[in-house]
């Protein structure tokens, strides 16, 4: 099977090379900051975002966060089925 990624540098305008649940957690980081996140439930999800601040915004079911996520906490998230798109 051939990759066509291969040869493509690591990009934000690029396709994510991976799709990572998340387990909020209000003192980790995740493993690799997110370009995006996903919800496949509804409801708030409060994450910290690349630049530093925390917030809350509130997604419906099949949404999307579409900002730089550092950590997604577990205080004040009531979202479910959350993944992170990476791209490097």
């Amino acid at each position: 099977m051939s990759n066509p990624f291969s040869r493509r540098a690591s990009s934000l305008s690029g396709p994510g090379v991976d799709y990572v649940p998340v387990t909020p957690d209000d003192l980790t980081d995740l493993g690799d900051v997110a370009a995006s996140l996903y919800v496949e439930g509804g409801g708030a999800v409060t994450f910290t975002t690349v630049k530093g601040p925390v917030r809350t915004v509130t997604v419906p079911d099949h949404g999307w966060i579409v900002c730089g996520a550092a950590r997604v906490h577990a205080t004040g998230t009531t979202a479910s089925g959350i993944h992170a798109v990476v791209v490097s």
